[in-house]
Protein backbone atom coordinates (compact mmCIF):
# COMPACT_ATOMS: atom_id res chain seq x y z
CA UNK A 1 0.00 0.00 0.00
CA UNK A 2 1.23 3.45 -0.46
CA UNK A 3 1.46 6.16 1.88
CA UNK A 4 -2.12 7.65 2.34
CA UNK A 5 -0.35 11.13 3.67
CA UNK A 6 0.58 11.44 -0.55
CA UNK A 7 -1.06 14.00 -2.41
CA UNK A 8 -3.46 12.38 -5.33
CA UNK A 9 -1.08 14.71 -7.51
CA UNK A 10 2.19 12.97 -6.18
CA UNK A 11 0.71 9.51 -5.74
CA UNK A 12 -0.32 9.55 -9.92
CA UNK A 13 2.82 10.83 -11.16
CA UNK A 14 4.65 8.49 -9.05
CA UNK A 15 2.74 5.59 -10.09
CA UNK A 16 2.81 6.27 -13.77
CA UNK A 17 6.69 6.69 -13.22
CA UNK A 18 6.42 2.89 -11.47
CA UNK A 19 4.68 1.13 -14.44
CA UNK A 20 6.62 3.13 -17.30
CA UNK A 21 9.30 1.45 -14.96
CA UNK A 22 8.16 -2.16 -14.93
CA UNK A 23 6.90 -2.09 -19.01
CA UNK A 24 10.83 -1.28 -18.88
CA UNK A 25 12.02 -4.39 -17.29
CA UNK A 26 9.72 -6.44 -19.26
CA UNK A 27 11.09 -4.84 -22.83
CA UNK A 28 14.82 -5.21 -21.60
CA UNK A 29 13.83 -8.77 -20.34
CA UNK A 30 12.40 -9.61 -23.83
CA UNK A 31 15.52 -7.80 -25.62
CA UNK A 32 17.87 -9.55 -23.51
CA UNK A 33 19.24 -6.68 -22.31
CA UNK A 34 20.74 -7.18 -18.36
CA UNK A 35 22.26 -3.67 -18.03
CA UNK A 36 18.82 -2.26 -19.14
CA UNK A 37 16.69 -4.56 -17.06
CA UNK A 38 19.12 -3.65 -14.18
CA UNK A 39 18.31 0.25 -14.75
CA UNK A 40 14.87 -0.14 -14.86
CA UNK A 41 14.52 -2.81 -11.79
CA UNK A 42 16.48 0.53 -10.55
CA UNK A 43 13.47 3.04 -11.24
CA UNK A 44 11.16 0.44 -9.92
CA UNK A 45 12.80 0.29 -6.29
CA UNK A 46 13.27 4.14 -6.60
CA UNK A 47 9.10 4.38 -7.81
CA UNK A 48 8.24 2.42 -4.83
CA UNK A 49 10.39 3.61 -2.21
CA UNK A 50 8.90 7.26 -3.05
CA UNK A 51 5.29 5.58 -2.72
CA UNK A 52 5.74 4.26 0.66
CA UNK A 53 5.30 0.80 -0.46
CA UNK A 54 9.37 -0.16 0.05
CA UNK A 55 11.89 1.44 2.87
CA UNK A 56 11.38 2.99 5.88
CA UNK A 57 7.42 2.52 7.16
CA UNK A 58 5.24 5.71 7.52
CA UNK A 59 2.61 4.59 9.85
CA UNK A 60 3.34 5.37 13.53
CA UNK A 61 0.78 3.81 15.50
CA UNK A 62 2.93 0.72 16.60
CA UNK A 63 2.18 -1.74 14.14
CA UNK A 64 4.68 -4.18 12.75
CA UNK A 65 5.76 -3.94 9.07
CA UNK A 66 5.07 -7.28 7.86
CA UNK A 67 5.60 -6.36 3.93
CA UNK A 68 8.03 -9.27 2.57
CA UNK A 69 6.35 -11.98 4.34
CA UNK A 70 3.51 -14.93 3.35
CA UNK A 71 0.29 -13.95 4.74
CA UNK A 72 0.16 -17.36 6.01
CA UNK A 73 3.35 -16.91 8.66
CA UNK A 74 1.62 -13.53 10.19
CA UNK A 75 -0.82 -12.50 12.90
CA UNK A 76 -3.09 -12.73 9.46
CA UNK A 77 -2.63 -16.30 8.99
CA UNK A 78 -6.61 -17.06 9.90
CA UNK A 79 -7.88 -14.41 7.82
CA UNK A 80 -5.96 -15.10 4.72
CA UNK A 81 -7.02 -19.06 5.44
CA UNK A 82 -10.87 -18.02 5.11
CA UNK A 83 -10.21 -15.94 2.20
CA UNK A 84 -10.01 -19.00 -0.01
CA UNK A 85 -7.00 -17.91 -1.69
CA UNK A 86 -4.33 -19.89 0.61
CA UNK A 87 -3.59 -23.83 -0.63
CA UNK A 88 -4.00 -26.10 2.14
CA UNK A 89 -1.42 -27.66 3.03
CA UNK A 90 1.63 -25.01 2.57
CA UNK A 91 2.26 -22.43 -0.12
Amino acid sequence: MSNPDLGEDERSKLTKRLMTARRAVREAKAACDSEAEAAAHRVVDDAKRALGERGPVWWDDGSPDLNRHMAKNTIYADWYAKTGRSRPGGS
